[in-house]
């Protein structure tokens, strides 16, 4: 062992002995005073949290009458550099969720940021709600366009279902500036994508800090529903899940046929 590692190794065991030494030579001279050394302040045991908050329960689970649904910027411009998941991939699922959204009467607006350059709203989409402008604008933060504001507040509704490109852009900052606002933001995740795997996932990370719920297109839909025996919705949901469900969607047009419901 060289000279220099002893030398550091004797210092930082005379830095841990001397406080020790001190302590002890301390305790001593009290007890010898005929005092007990002073103990440590005893530190109150916090009180279990209870599981239940607004979280939890079976009113945090979402209903259509609760939310409006915000689509930010599914333009070809944005989906060019879409890097966290396969383009296809979300294209179908906001499909899917802006048909559920129209099925279930949920209010959705459409965005677009420079519609004149980054190009149109995606056709399958803008196909849901043909008649519908989007709101066009220059902000990158949508939530600070008046007109989209206005929007959400005169439907009276305070669960905010957000989903765009970029996640690490056009959703995360409207996301926290309207969560300042008092409402519940809801992202998702799946029908939407940034530039890269670990853009998106920071991006989910750092609004879930600010208070986000992540949910996908998917789950939303059965809280939606809720009930496969809410009639109104079924043979809508049926539809859409079919169509956009994946292999959920083939195993419930299987399920169809094996009913009776559909021709073989």
């Amino acid at each position: 062992m060289s000279n220099q590692r002893r030398q550091f190794l004797g210092l930082a065991a005379g830095a841990i002995a001397v406080p020790a030494t001190s302590r002890l030579a301390a305790a001593q001279g009290d007890s010898l005073r005929g005092r007990e050394a002073p103990m440590p302040a005893q530190t109150s045991v916090p009180e279990r949290r209870s599981a239940k908050s607004e979280l939890t329960g079976l009113s945090a689970l979402l209903n259509p009458e609760e939310c409006v649904v915000v689509l930010i910027d599914h333009q070809p411009f944005q989906f060019a550099n879409l890097h966290s998941h396969e383009p296809t991939m979300i294209v179908n699922n906001v499909i899917g969720l802006a048909k559920f959204a129209k099925a279930f009467k949920v209010p959705v607006i459409l965005t677009t940021v420079l519609e004149a350059r980054g190009g149109k709203l995606i056709a399958g989409l803008q196909a849901v709600f043909p008649d519908q402008k989007p709101v066009d604008r220059t902000y990158i933060n949508a939530w600070q366009d008046k007109r989209l504001v206005d929007l959400v507040k005169a439907t009276g509704r305070k669960k905010l279902i957000l989903a765009g490109l970029w996640t690490e852009m056009c959703v995360a900052q409207p996301a926290i500036n309207a969560l300042g606002e008092g409402y519940d933001v809801y992202v998702v995740t799946d029908a939407s994508g940034g530039v890269s795997e670990e853009a998106h996932d920071m991006a989910v990370l750092r609004m879930v800090q600010a208070g986000a719920v992540p949910i996908t297109w998917i789950a939303l839909s059965g809280e939606w529903q809720r009930d496969w025996a809410r009639e109104a919705t079924i043979a809508d949901a049926a539809t859409i899940l079919s169509e956009h469900g994946g292999a959920s969607g083939v195993a419930f047009a299987w399920e169809l046929q094996l009913l009776g419901g559909s021709k073989p």
